[in-house]
């Protein structure tokens, strides 16, 4: 078994942990990132399949601080991001989550370009982070953390002075067992699921509205993707309801597939246009019932630290924030071994 050792490991390699990872990196501390998918982005990422790309998680994200919205500049000199005004329709009663920013269309829309882990892909680049490496085992040790992971048939070890976990809260708590100062409010925190069904036509569909939030049936959200900077084909997100996604979350996806098909279909009057490819993705923990306006979570003694969009309102500025804020807190920490 192979062993690697760095001053801060992070468990997840989304908005939350690479923004904590690149912090820390940047004040001198060595950090390994641990992600057991294949790249990076957590609820934003990009899935692909021919030549259509779909944005499967968080369609975009706002900036309502000055240091995201600095952070967005700089991305977009980048070439990282850019502004989407896709009109967005409303179907029902608008929901109680939109702000009046958004809602008044007063707040810029960012997406990522060519995908919405565009900005994760190139933090990832700069940083240490080891992908399709599930986590184990997790055990405290004298010196820190000592992490077990498998990647492909192999087993490695790995150790650090703190620990970071991005995961969501149940997951969390799972990892850090029920001894652990932070597993109740961690096991205690509720999530709502999100299935996400992604379809791609070999031939553009002549419809007027290409994103809508949709507050009747099934559906709670569907866009076309190539409205978005640096998308090509006719690829279609649809996103079903918290209730809707429950109740289907365990049963066979073909059927819940052709649900939200049926019910998209209906509500634009889709006829005779069949998807080439369809699949459905199941987001367990897509959404906090309540977030917390904590920033992040810690435990200096133990030397845990949590974050997440979660921990501070559920959007990406959040998690960016949540990360970015732990790793100043931890920097600072009396308590940190470095």
């Amino acid at each position: 078994m192979t062993k690697e050792h760095s001053d801060v490991l992070v468990v997840g390699a989304g908005w939350a942990g690479l923004a904590a990872a690149d912090a820390l990196q940047g004040a001198g501390r060595s950090v390994v990132v641990l992600e057991k998918a294949r790249g990076p982005g957590g609820r934003s990422a990009t899935r692909r399949h021919g030549d259509w790309s779909f944005d499967h998680g968080a369609q975009y994200f706002t900036a309502y601080t000055e240091d995201f919205q600095l952070a967005i500049r700089q991305w977009s000199e980048q070439g990282l991001v850019s502004p989407w005004a896709e009109p967005i329709h409303v179907f029902g009663q608008r929901p109680n989550h939109i702000s009046r920013a958004e809602r008044e269309g007063s707040l810029t829309r960012w997406v990522g370009v060519p995908g919405n882990n565009a900005v994760l892909k190139a933090l990832s680049d700069r940083l240490s982070v080891r992908y399709q490496h599930k986590l184990t085992e997790l055990r405290s040790t004298n010196e820190g953390w000592r992490v077990e992971v498998e990647a492909g048939d192999q087993r490695q070890a790995f150790y650090a002075g703190d620990l970071i976990i991005t995961a969501p809260p149940a997951q969390a708590a799972e990892l850090l067992g029920e001894a652990h100062p932070l597993f109740e409010v961690l096991n205690d925190h509720p999530m709502t699921p999100t299935l996400a069904l992604m379809m791609g036509f070999d031939q553009p569909l002549a419809l007027d509205v290409s994103a809508a939030f949709v507050n009747e049936g099934p559906l709670s959200w569907f866009c076309r993707q190539s409205t978005k900077p640096g998308r090509d084909g006719e690829a279609w997100v649809l996103h079903a309801t918290p209730e809707w996604s429950q109740a289907w979350l365990d049963q066979p996806q073909d059927a819940a597939a052709s649900a939200l098909y049926r019910a998209w279909a209906e509500l634009l009057g889709v006829i005779g246009s069949q998807p080439t490819f369809i699949q459905m993705h199941r987001w367990r923990y897509a959404q906090s019932d309540s977030p917390l306006d904590r920033g992040f979570l810690a435990d200096p003694r133990s030397h845990v630290w949590v974050a997440g969009d979660w921990c501070n309102g559920n959007r990406v500025e959040g998690a960016w924030l949540s990360g970015r804020a732990l790793a100043e807190a931890l920097t600072k920490s009396s308590f940190s071994r470095a």
